[in-house]
């Protein structure tokens, strides 16, 4: 899927740039794609208006159909800014000269969100057994690839925990974004999604409704921690900055009252300083399953098995050491 979104980045002509000069004219926020478009940029664009105004440089939001658009958008420079998950900021900061600086902070104050297994509350299905028991008769909708509450989450904490593959247990998978998930459980078009408590939040400000009055929550994730903004680390020194300072001090200036309106469309209380290691524990996930992969796997030699079994376990000692730091 990355190749295929490079091609495309190619294609229309855009190639990959120079490190910025410190007279930047024009900065590009990536936005993931966790819902439609027209509601993101609905939803985002006071925020980048402001973030233009602030830094005295045109700031316009770039949209892509998923997760990977953004990432690869960052890669060869098309976005120098973005709003990720863990999982999705984690691939930029190792393949896209990312750099996590904030991180949000939801309308109640929550350090991150939950991850959720939904189903209608009029089915019949109670809990992740009665799905176990029956997927090959069930149709699920599976999360981006590089969503954390969409894949990442829900692959370690519910599928792997349960010793069960999606791509095997259910009669179909259908894979989309977060928006799409929750119509198309109301809708009866898929048996069960995944979901998160943010798109929840989000449903009820666009529509009014409550989707737990609809919806029966099978299981919930350990908390994740918040969604990650994340510049390109060549960006000039004072320019990051700039962009640091403007987030984490959204909605506490002279003009809060408006900004905080801004942030509540967002489901947003503000932003905090952060640092890449907030993925610490997306990158144990990640890891975890390497490991998990390389012990079921039948085809390797003994001694490569241990070779590669020794090298997880390293990696995850070290972000064991470098989490106890923190």
């Amino acid at each position: 899927m990355l190749r295929r979104t490079f091609l495309a980045v190619v294609a229309s002509g855009v190639v990959a740039l120079p490190a910025f000069a410190q007279d930047v004219k024009t900065l590009n926020m990536g936005i993931i794609s966790t819902e439609t478009s027209s509601n993101l940029k609905s939803a985002w664009q006071p925020v980048i208006d402001d973030l233009s105004r602030a830094l005295g440089v045109q700031v316009k939001p770039f949209f892509a159909s998923d997760y990977a658009g953004i990432i690869e958008g960052m890669r060869f420079n098309k976005v120098q800014i973005a709003w990720y998950g863990n999982k999705s900021a984690m691939e930029a900061v190792d393949r896209a000269n990312g750099e996590v600086f904030a991180s949000v902070i939801d309308k109640d104050g929550n350090p991150g969100y939950w991850s959720l297994l939904i189903a209608r509350k009029d089915s019949d299905l109670k809990s992740v057994e009665d799905v176990i028991k029956r997927g090959k008769d069930l149709t699920y909708g599976a999360g981006d690839p590089n969503s954390t509450s969409g894949t990442a989450v829900p692959g370690y904490y519910l599928w792997a925990a349960n010793k069960v593959d999606p791509k095997t247990l259910f009669k179909a998978v259908r894979i989309s974004n977060h928006e799409t998930n929750l119509l198309s459980v109301l809708n009866k078009q898929v048996d069960v999604a995944v979901n998160n408590t943010e798109n929840f939040e989000r449903y009820r400000i666009n529509t009014g409704k409550n989707a737990y009055d609809d919806v029966r929550v099978l299981w919930k994730s350990p908390l994740i921690p918040a969604d990650p903004l994340v510049y390109r680390k060549d960006l000039p020194p004072e320019l990051k900055k700039k962009i640091q300072d403007f987030f984490v001090n959204y909605g506490k200036g002279a003009d809060a009252a408006r900004e905080k309106q801004a942030l509540a469309t967002l489901t947003y209380q503000g932003f905090r300083v952060s640092t890449d290691a907030q993925l610490v524990p997306i990158r144990q996930i990640e890891l975890a399953k390497e490991k998990a992969k390389i012990e079921s796997d039948s085809t390797l030699a003994a001694a490569d098995k241990e070779k590669k079994l020794a090298d997880v376990s390293r990696r995850l000692a070290e972000l064991d050491r470098a989490s106890s730091t923190q």
